[in-house]
């Protein structure tokens, strides 16, 4: 096999990383190629990890072990329009449906030119992947398995944790008190998107007043230690 021309400052300050995290992974020298596996929480429970460096970059893919039938053409459909509805607004990184054999991955590019990558661009890399598809699992296993449309799909992952919030806020407060309790409810509401009102009216309003959200949330690496 031909060996491909890599950066090796950046391929060793990816293994000094994973090394002193003490993670177990392997390293094909010819090609410049870090493979590993991460456990996560979901219906998806393992993922595996590719980390691709070249001359000036470095790619972190994480494949899911379970895709899409590629003979069902069906399916291939909605997992296609879940990973474009779910790519919408993501500022780190994207998903990734191969439409010849119906892998998953998810995708995270670091642009090193000039630069060795810091610890964090390198955690970030491993760690925005692992987070999107704990976020992201369960409605990929709902399009598998026929269980949800796309867009039922997604939303489902999307929304728990709005209407968690909601929720919460909820019980903190007498809504029919008001108070300063009740502002404050209001003001989250309002800087989080989540409209209190009721009706066509609330509705409407909403439609008017509200800018387009963008996500930006990764839900990535709270707890976690360094």
């Amino acid at each position: 096999m031909k060996e491909r021309i890599y950066s090796k400052p950046i391929a060793n300050a990816i293994k000094d990383f994973l090394t002193e995290d003490d993670w177990r992974f392997s390293f094909d020298e010819q090609r410049g190629m870090i493979r590993f596996n991460l456990s996560i929480k979901g219906k998806i429970k393992k993922i595996n990890y590719f980390i691709d460096v070249t001359k000036d970059e470095f790619t972190t893919y994480a494949v899911s072990p379970l895709g899409a039938d590629e003979n069902d053409k069906e399916m291939m459909a909605a997992m296609a329009e879940f990973v474009c509805r779910a790519n919408y607004g993501l500022s780190n990184g994207n998903f990734e449906l191969d439409m010849r054999d119906g892998e998953i991955r998810y995708k995270c590019f670091v642009d090193c030119e000039g630069l060795l990558p810091t610890r964090e661009m390198i955690r970030n890399s491993i760690y925005c992947p692992a987070a999107m598809f704990e976020r992201y699992s369960a409605g990929i296993v709902d399009v598998i398995f026929k269980q949800a449309t796309a867009k039922e799909a997604v939303d489902r992952c999307e929304d728990p944790a709005e209407s968690g919030l909601r929720s919460l806020l909820s019980d903190m407060v007498d809504d029919e008190d008001g108070g300063e309790f009740g502002d404050l409810l209001a003001r989250l509401a309002e800087r989080l998107g989540i409209s209190e009102g009721e009706g066509e009216e609330a509705e409407e309003e909403a439609d008017a007043e509200e800018p387009t959200q963008i996500k930006t949330d990764l839900f990535g690496t709270e707890g976690e230690d360094d």
